[in-house]
């Protein structure tokens, strides 16, 4: 369409001057060849116009249906009802036709809880998506993972969301991982609305939470509904706003019945209202005149203010209701259409691949060129499905689109919209939507543009993984599925690596930590039916050296026939610091001492010799070889002969290299109340723990540092029996750094142990 919007305005600037070039010679004698230009120009002109009317139509189309999109998330501590909420959502919306519990006794089980381990655990470890209609609205539900460990999960699921809801229990308050998540949805300035469930409890006190997320969360918030009653005698709500009672009832609280607010609740009712109006006038200027100037404030005027302020994240709007009893989940939805912003509204940015991930604000219009980002896949009967967010352009059945991330060119077989349980098949889908396609080979995460641009929504820099742990099935029949397992789980998670020890014969799995791979292990034993046989955790120490030496080295070898003969001369130094590869190879050899066809065969024999050093057998990096002189045979010398060569070389001269172990060293946030600091601080010391930085949040301390990860097996136990269970850490790769003389020496007599008992 755009394209052929800018062909029509061109043939139309080209016209408009020849017509003017004609036009005196047009009143004295119009020649038949000028009015046929003149003709052609105008129909060119008319065309030009009925495209635009037509762009200007389908814009003001699109821009209707995305104002009438949300793309939520539901997030909340373990055991605060998201579950139960989200199964009332997609009742009351018509996406499922009878409510089944939690842990019911029908053995059916919620619509939403998924994996058995994501429950046992109580964390989430993939994002899932679901869609409902509510009163003409599109509502997209996406489901948020809240663990560190999943970091790139937790990114690509937050990037899509426009808005979320945060659920609180009214008895348990806002508990540790509460904290967690409102901690992400700030980090990632996603605009939400809270809920407290609950209020049917024995100790329910929706005014304590409210009190709590102010101190502990840092919300700007107040109620904009009033409980009728509470445990046993909750009843229904009053709107604030609207200055409503609202009651549910029928057998699953579907009829909503409106009246006028209780007497006896006038005063408090009064009271709340205008609490509400003075928090949402501290933050939006037009409420606060009115507010000043003693004016009446219409449901209108206020609702238009806490809009405002919402979509801004100045102002939280806080709901309330028990969605196990069925009372207050329609006006949340409601709330959920009055508040939180449509796709429009938010502003997205993309990396400019072409100009080394600069940041790029995306218009959200289809007008530009597609960018698309796929956020999750799934494994269904007729291949693999995966979940695309649109955030510009538009996406057609049968288009070709390209993979940024891999550069490949794919066409779009089937495009689908989620709907209920089943598909419904779509032609085009604009910016803003989320949809699905079939058949289309890639991973969690990649950017799918059409070819004019080169963005990509997350960052293509993967972190490196810092773990391993050797894997394999205990029965040699279950092979297959072994493998298919872990191909699936490395084309949904970029941090999960998979390798073969040349040496064992073992495969490796790698990731971001313990509870990353123990997840992925339970999973393969869990999804695939395969008993997982899991080594000791590995962690990936790296080799280099720290002066220059010097090799000279002949290998001969005479066995009858046709024999193996090749001399390599030259040195290994290492590397400047900052250098960007972590291996050079130089050929610096004057003349033909050693045949130009053999040098790539020289350069791949060191590169092997890199793989494993001598000190712990692991890889050697940051280290420069130059080739300055060496000798050849006319019969004797081949690539395999110079490729010994140069293997041999290398374990000759690396020891006088003074070569040294690296350690990956991880950048380590902890959280946990004051009253703790001193316990924690010198369990850290201990673990050779460098503290970096300090600061106070309120009732809680933040502390950063740099530590080892060999020192940090199993420090999620050792935080939680140092601080009650109140504490949390957050650890991220840094970099590698040199281990200290007896870390080293210790390594170095482990490794030849194992090589002895070998």
């Amino acid at each position: 369409m755009a394209m052929a919007r800018r062909s029509a305005s061109h043939l139309l600037s080209s016209f408009r001057p020849f017509s003017l070039l004609l036009q005196p010679h047009l009143a004295d004698s119009p020649s038949p060849a000028a009015a046929a230009a003149v003709a052609s120009a105008r129909r060119a002109m008319a065309a030009a116009s009925a495209l635009r009317a037509r762009d200007e139509k389908d814009v003001a189309r699109w821009r209707e249906s995305m104002a009438r999109m949300r793309n939520i998330g539901i997030s909340a501590h373990i055991d605060s009802g998201k579950t139960t909420l989200t199964e009332r959502v997609l009742y009351y919306t018509g996406r499922i036709h009878e409510i089944h519990e939690v842990r019911g006794r029908d053995g059916v089980g919620a619509k939403m809880d998924s994996m058995d381990l994501e429950r046992e655990k109580g964390i989430t470890i993939q994002s899932a998506a679901t869609y409902c209609t509510w009163k003409d609205y599109q509502i997209n539900i996406i489901d948020t993972p809240g663990h560190v460990d999943f970091t790139i999960e937790v990114e690509r699921a937050l990037r899509v969301l426009d808005g979320a809801i945060l659920v609180l229990c009214s008895v348990g308050g806002v508990q540790s991982q509460s904290i967690t998540v409102d901690r992400q949805m700030r980090r990632y300035e996603i605009p939400r609305v809270a809920f407290i469930n609950k209020l049917d409890r024995m100790g329910a006190d929706p005014w304590k939470v409210l009190n709590q997320a102010r101190s502990k969360l840092r919300h700007h918030n107040a109620a904009v509904q009033v409980p009728i009653g509470l445990e046993e005698e909750f009843e229904g709500l009053v709107d604030l706003v609207e200055m409503k009672a609202y009651k549910f009832e029928g057998s699953s609280g579907q009829n909503v019945t409106a009246s006028d607010v209780p007497l006896n609740m006038e005063d408090l009712v009064t009271e709340k209202r205008r609490e509400l109006i003075e928090v949402v006038s501290e933050v939006d200027d037009q409420l606060a005149e009115a507010f000043l100037n003693d004016e009446p404030i219409t449901a209108n005027q206020l609702k238009a203010a806490i809009r405002r302020a919402t979509v801004a994240q100045k102002f939280i709007p806080v709901y309330m209701g028990s969605a196990f009893k069925n009372k207050g989940v329609q006006p949340l939805l409601d709330g959920v259409l009055d508040y939180l912003p449509c796709p429009l509204e938010v502003d997205n940015y993309a990396l400019d691949q072409n100009k080394s991930e600069e940041k790029v604000l995306l218009a959200g219009t289809p007008a530009e060129p597609l960018v698309a980002l796929a956020f999750k896949l799934e494994e269904g009967r007729f291949g693999q499905l995966t979940y695309l967010r649109i955030y510009d352009g538009v996406i057609r059945k049968g288009d070709f689109i390209y993979n940024v991330n891999t550069g490949k060119k794919i066409k779009v077989p089937r495009l689908v919209r989620m709907h209920s349980n089943e598909m419904e098949d779509i032609q085009e889908a604009y910016a803003g939507q989320i949809v699905a396609v079939f058949g289309v080979d890639c991973a969690s995460g990649d950017t799918f543009t059409d070819g004019t641009v080169k963005y990509t929504m997350t960052s293509m820099n993967v972190p490196e993984p810092v773990m391993s742990l050797a894997v394999s099935p205990i029965s040699k029949d279950s092979g297959g599925q072994f493998s298919k397992a872990l191909n699936r789980f490395q084309r949904e998670d970029p941090t999960f690596r998979v390798g073969l020890d040349a040496e064992s014969g073992q495969t490796i799995i790698s990731g971001m930590g313990e509870l990353h791979l123990d997840i992925y292990v339970e999973r393969i034993k869990r999804e695939y039916k395969v008993d997982a046989k899991v080594g000791k955790p590995r962690v990936n120490f790296r080799e280099t050296i720290t002066q220059r030496a010097e090799f000279d080295y002949l290998h001969k070898k005479q066995s009858g026939g046709q024999g193996q003969y090749g001399r390599v001369c030259g040195y290994i130094e290492p590397l400047p610091s900052g250098s960007d590869g972590k291996f050079e190879f130089d050929n610096m050899i004057i003349g033909q001492a050693i045949p130009s066809n053999f040098i790539p065969a020289i350069e791949k024999g060191f590169r092997e010799a890199c793989n494993s050093g001598s000190l712990i057998g692991h890889p050697v990096e940051n280290l420069r070889i130059v080739l300055t002189d060496g000798a050849s045979h006319q019969v004797d010398s081949s690539e395999l002969a110079f490729k010994l060569a140069a293997i041999y070389a290398f374990r000759q001269c690396y020891t006088s290299a003074k070569p040294v172990i690296l350690e990956p060293v991880m950048k380590v946030e902890l959280k946990f109340p004051t009253e703790f600091q001193g316990t924690v601080t010198g369990d850290m010391n201990k673990r050779k723990g460098i503290i970096v930085g300090n600061e106070q949040e309120g009732d809680d301390t933040i502390v950063v540092c740099h530590v080892p990860l060999n020192n940090m097996f199993g420090y999620a136990t050792a935080i939680r029996s140092v601080t009650q269970g109140k504490g949390e850490f957050t650890m991220e790769y840094l970099e590698h750094n040199v281990v200290s003389q007896d870390v080293q020496m210790q390594l170095v007599n482990s490794y030849k142990a194992a090589k002895g008992t070998e």
